[in-house]
């Protein structure tokens, strides 16, 4: 199996996971909670009228959870994130990469900018999401083609 570091001409669209699951900008933090816990999904990127508007991770919930709710019951934070819509806590405007990118650029926006994923766009249209998972796995040669992973 080859290294990803020796195919130095490797596309995002190479590595892109492309069954992703998107939220819109109006549901509430709760419903990300139940998906992101329920579905393994660590990203969402956040949608409206069918463009892509922001990016929601794990880390932005669990910020927004920890800044409030730090000493509160399980109930009490459930009610508190059902109350917040995504728009307060997500990032905006979201960091986007074109599926025939580098995967270096890639990894260099990531770190450049302290964030877990890109989304992939073409012509306007979310098409996939990247990870620093899978840019990993591509760097230790263990990607595969023909995995199908949600972020």
């Amino acid at each position: 199996m080859k290294t990803g570091l020796g195919e130095a001409l490797s596309r995002v669209r190479d590595i892109m996971q492309t069954k992703i699951v998107t939220i819109s900008v109006t549901e509430r933090l709760s419903t990300v909670e139940d998906i992101m816990t329920h579905g393994r999904v660590r990203h969402m990127p956040v949608v409206h009228g069918g463009r892509l508007v922001g990016v929601l991770s794990q880390r932005d919930l669990l910020r927004a959870s920890l800044s409030e709710l730090g000493s509160f019951g399980s109930e009490t934070r459930r009610a508190f994130l059902h109350a917040i819509e995504i728009a307060q806590v997500m990032s905006e405007p979201p960091i986007t990469i074109d599926p025939d990118a580098n995967i270096q650029l890639a990894a260099r926006l990531m770190a450049d900018h302290r964030i877990g994923c890109l989304p992939v766009v073409e012509d306007e249209e979310l098409i996939g999401l990247v990870t620093e998972t899978d840019i990993l796995h591509w760097v230790a040669g263990a990607w595969s083609p023909t995995e199908s992973k949600v972020s």
